[in-house]
């Protein structure tokens, strides 16, 4: 009876985990350069998963709260979609979506499962006002560069030094990058910040543990060299509706830009 119990309380607390959605807030200093802004709020999601079975009234709670963090950024790291388009939900996530608003814009990039579920054209995307980035680079407002790369599922994928080749050095630099990988390569090169998703930081005990060992960093935040990285352990998830580890997270990400050398990070949970 014991066990059974047990068992049932880490179940339970692992749902009511996954559908608490949690920010994580985090204040970095980075180089302006010759950025004419001192101050970048993002607000940063990964791994959401949609399909039909998600329920409207969560999709409804995140865009609220994306509203009361009033982010200058919105940006996406990838497996935010899994169904087609004859979901019945689908249009209503995606008005959902298109209703969320930035200074700066709302962009994003494709994960894994939107290339298993072919949304690689991104219809949802672009009915839903997110600007997909396929190996692409966008300057926005002459204040910082954006850069947005492919899946490793995409055969013909550039690697980081291809996308950035072009770049100067006169502006911040945002990567997302849906895997946290090739973090030493990332570094050498040296974008200011790098936004991943994908590890789910494990969901389920122990597997968080494995992920561990796979990524150099499978959740959180680390500086190496002189570039900040993040891993969210994403809002939704893949699999069983349950969440032993981490939790559905929106990252909260205020930038100070400054001619100084970068300082240290704090890092601060909401509930």
């Amino acid at each position: 009876m014991v066990i059974v119990f047990c068992s049932l309380a880490v179940v339970v607390a692992g749902i009511i985990n996954f559908n608490t959605i949690r920010t994580t807030e985090y204040q970095i200093t980075i180089p302006g350069k010759l950025s004419g802004i001192s101050h970048l709020r993002i607000a940063f999601v990964s791994d959401f998963h949609l399909q039909e079975s998600n329920g409207i009234h969560f999709v409804e709670k995140f865009a609220a709260k994306i509203d009361s963090i009033k982010p200058e950024l919105m940006l996406f790291g990838g497996d935010i979609v899994e169904g087609d388009r004859k979901d019945e939900k689908m249009e209503c996530f995606e008005r959902i979506f298109s209703s969320i608003t930035a200074r700066y814009g709302v962009y994003g990039v494709l994960g894994n499962h939107e290339y298993y579920a072919r949304q690689g054209k991104g219809i949802f995307f672009s009915n839903s006002g997110i600007e997909i980035l396929r190996d692409s680079v966008v300057i926005v407002d002459n204040s910082f560069v954006l850069v947005g790369r492919n899946d490793s599922n995409t055969r013909t994928r550039k690697s980081v030094a291809e996308i950035m080749g072009a770049i100067t050095d006169s502006l911040p630099v945002i990567l997302i990058d849906h895997r946290p990988t090739v973090i030493d390569q990332i570094s050498r090169i040296s974008p200011d910040v790098v936004l991943s998703g994908h590890t789910h930081n494990g969901q389920l005990f122990p597997i968080n543990l494995i992920t561990r060992r796979v990524y150099e960093l499978s959740y959180g935040y680390m500086k190496k060299g002189e570039t900040h990285f993040f891993v969210s352990s994403g809002i939704r998830l893949w699999g069983p509706p349950v969440r032993t580890t981490g939790k559905s997270e929106i990252m909260v990400i205020d930038i100070t830009l400054t001619r100084d050398i970068p300082g240290k990070v704090s890092a601060h949970v909401h509930f």
